[in-house]
């Protein structure tokens, strides 16, 4: 349970760097958004899943 909340808050804390980082880009990408279609923004999820899981192996594997 320990590691499992240590996921979570470490996910909360990268979730919420760019709203806190650069209010105004965000604005601006949400205001894009609606313009990509929903095979980009699919595409872009996987694209981050695959990077978080790259992180994740990285970090086991090698630290």
């Amino acid at each position: 349970m320990e590691l499992f909340l240590s996921a979570l808050g470490l996910a909360m804390i990268m979730e919420g760097l760019p709203y806190f980082i650069a209010p105004r880009q965000v604005q601006e990408f949400a205001k894009r958004l609606p313009e990509l279609s929903s095979r980009t923004i699919r595409y872009l999820g996987m694209a981050i899943v695959a990077a978080g899981l790259l992180v994740i192996y990285l970090g086991r594997h090698f630290f």
